[in-house]
């Protein structure tokens, strides 16, 4: 059966029958909600990709030289790190997108992205030669921020199926 309201005409939903005006752009933010989705796969699939060419080419570079560069060195290990870490921020932004598509809360997700992005800096930190007190300051602030994010998702997985009375 087809009906024949236009589609941004208000149609019964829900339990209880309420109406609810379904608008185009509705349809359109889906859409756009979809291409974003896939263009993060997108994105992934080729931060994957150069992830391997990166330890491909350190191993190359380790073979040549016998060993004493390359792969072993500490900076070229701490890249691979940041790069793992970079894409599992793109797949919690993925999971953001499916979850807000899907009209789910984002929180606990939006949280764990935080806590990787800031475990990606604290990882790549590297200070200069001495140590400043605007490297003390970078460095205990992420610290902080990173304390925050552990706390609040500890908070948000204890009181998650208690709503508030």
């Amino acid at each position: 059966m087809n009906d024949p309201r236009p589609l941004w005409a208000a149609r019964p939903c829900g339990r209880y029958g309420l109406r609810r005006a379904r608008l185009p752009s509705e349809d359109a933010i889906r859409v756009v909600e979809i291409a974003a989705a896939y263009i993060l796969v997108g994105l992934f699939a080729v931060g994957v990709l150069d992830l391997l060419a990166q330890i491909a080419d350190a191993a190359l570079v380790s073979i040549r030289s016998g060993g004493r560069v390359g792969i072993t060195d500490p900076n070229v290990v701490v890249g691979f790190i940041d790069t793992a870490l970079l894409l599992f921020i793109i797949v919690e932004i993925y999971q953001t997108v499916v979850a807000y598509t899907r009209e789910e809360s984002v929180v606990r997700i939006v949280i764990i992205a935080g806590i990787i992005a800031v475990s990606r800096k604290i990882i790549s930190f590297r200070p200069g030669e001495t140590t400043t007190t605007e490297d003390l300051l970078f460095a205990g602030s992420f610290a902080l921020l990173l304390l925050v994010l552990v706390l609040a998702l500890y908070v948000l997985r204890t009181t998650e199926g208690n709503p508030p009375e």
